[in-house]
């Protein structure tokens, strides 16, 4: 439960059949009580302890007593919580109303939530600047220009600017200037991402024609572009703005053809790709149908899915990648991003987006419909 959403434990408890339940005729509270913070407090039967005294509370029920432990999420610096003093064989999550055994892929990934510095702050001491694709890095340049004009950093050197950005590091071995990782994904070549990220992969389908598998594709292996970060967001961006019904606006008399709808979905394309964890199977997977939108990327939300809704806080997967998006306009470091989105989607009178997630593997999933939400339906009884 820890390494979920939490929930509560009922000892002394058993359920029957029919799922009702029954004590099991425990009278000494305060011995299982005892028992209870013995083992919870030994960390060769658990972790560590994340519960207070306030998350356990015992019970009368008739002559019989019961504990209810209510457990919290557990902060992700603190996961994965596991039992056994076993990091892989004793680490579980809760799905639905079953535990399951997390894989290694999963509690690796929480592993790697842990720390403060997220993995595409690492150095790659393995690759050079000239491993970027620079006709990448100059378009990212000159966005970053119209978006910033006469920034300070507009006359440096190619390899000073991606130090600047987060996009190269020197080394603290060589001392020499070396990619990063969030450099390596928003600007290098696919087959040179995949040294670094075997599971990397970017697809976006385009599926309005149900008679065919889909209209259109774009993905990050097809050899005749990129394949990277960076292209991969506006390549898909100008193929799901291509056909939205959204009034245009004017100031004065000039058309203003970017529209709440349109930052709303610049802010979901990468919230997606800065949330992902590239170590894990399946990819980046963006579909557009006639009617929605889905947007699914590998890994679980850092923040938890009730706090990333309510917004806040930010706690994005990869800083660095998030920071290079935010120097060209794109995305929110508040912790607003969903909520904005949700925000406009209210505006315009379309059903609620909604926000999955699923384990083993880790899976974000994020659905976007461009349908009216229906009225809802009342009923009056007549006194």
């Amino acid at each position: 439960m820890a390494n979920c959403y939490g929930g509560v434990i009922l000892l002394e408890v058993i359920e029957k059949d029919d799922g009702s339940f029954l004590t099991t005729g425990m009278k000494n509270v305060e011995k299982l009580r005892k028992d209870f913070w013995n083992t919870i407090n030994n960390s060769k039967k658990v972790s560590v302890n994340i519960l207070t005294d306030k998350d356990v509370e015992a019970y009368e029920v008739g002559e019989d007593a019961i504990l209810a432990i209510n457990v919290p999420r557990a902060p992700r610096e603190e996961r994965p919580v596991y039992i056994s003093n076993d990091l892989f064989r004793g680490t579980f999550r809760r799905n639905g109303e079953g535990d399951y055994h997390c894989t290694k892929s999963e509690v690796k990934a929480m592993l790697r939530d842990q720390i403060e510095e997220t993995s595409d702050m690492k150095v790659l001491e393995s690759f050079e600047i000239n491993d970027f694709n620079m006709e990448t890095v100059h378009t990212y340049r000159n966005r970053h220009i119209a978006y910033r004009a006469e920034h300070v950093w507009e006359g440096l050197s190619d390899e000073e600017y991606l130090e600047r950005i987060g996009a190269a590091k020197r080394s603290k071995i060589d001392k020499k200037i070396h990619p990063t990782a969030a450099g390596l994904l928003m600007f290098g070549e696919e087959y040179k991402i995949l040294y670094e990220y075997p599971e990397y992969f970017l697809d976006y389908r385009e599926m309005l024609d149900p008679s065919i598998k889909w209209t259109d594709r774009v993905h990050s292996s097809a050899g005749d572009w990129t394949g990277n970060l960076f292209d991969f967001f506006f390549r898909v961006y100008s193929k799901l703005v291509k056909d939205l019904k959204i009034p245009f606006k004017l100031e004065g008399i000039t058309r203003i053809d970017d529209t709440l709808v349109h930052k709303a979905l610049r802010e979901a394309l990468a919230n997606c790709l800065v949330n992902t964890d590239f170590f894990v199977v399946r990819g980046v997977v963006i579909k557009k149908e006639f009617d929605k939108i889905m947007m699914e990327n590998p890994g679980y939300i850092r923040t938890g899915k009730n706090q990333m809704l309510k917004g806040g806080i930010s706690d994005p997967r990869n800083k660095a990648l998030m920071k290079m998006f935010n120097m060209i306009g794109i995305g929110e470091r508040a912790g607003s991003g969903v909520p904005d989105i949700y925000a406009v989607w209210e505006s315009q009178g379309w059903e609620a987006p909604t926000v999955e997630e699923q384990y083993n593997p880790d899976r974000t999933i994020l659905t976007l419909v461009f349908r009216e939400k229906q009225a809802e339906k009342t009923s009056r009884k007549n006194f």
